[in-house]
């Protein structure tokens, strides 16, 4: 039961700061702080969703052929690679990764 009361209260915790959103003043919205918190949040919630899949494994970290797909879709981006050449370079060096007895 008290899974549920966690669930309920992450809801009207989301519904709370959803509304007060909507309830700031405009003024206080076109500040050039806000625009800056919110890209620095995205990119922050982005890169540990990112870590999290790469590296996590239950409880655990592993290191396994996952950072190799990593490692290749950051070079193909930095060397400005069309979207489907990182997908393919990542899914090349996994490949090329768990053939090489990496799990």
């Amino acid at each position: 039961m008290t899974l549920w009361i966690w669930v309920l209260g992450a809801c009207v915790a989301a519904y709370a700061i959803k509304l007060a959103g909507y309830l700031l003043p405009q003024s206080l919205l076109d500040r050039p702080v806000f625009g800056e918190l919110a890209g620095a949040l995205t990119v922050g919630l982005l890169t540990s969703l990112t870590v999290m899949n790469t590296v996590g494994k239950g409880q655990g970290i592993a290191l396994d052929s996952r950072l190799l797909a990593l490692a290749a879709g950051a070079i193909a981006l930095r060397l400005r690679a069309p979207y489907i050449v990182v997908v393919i370079a990542g899914a090349l060096a996994s490949a090329i990764g768990r053939r090489a007895g990496l799990p």
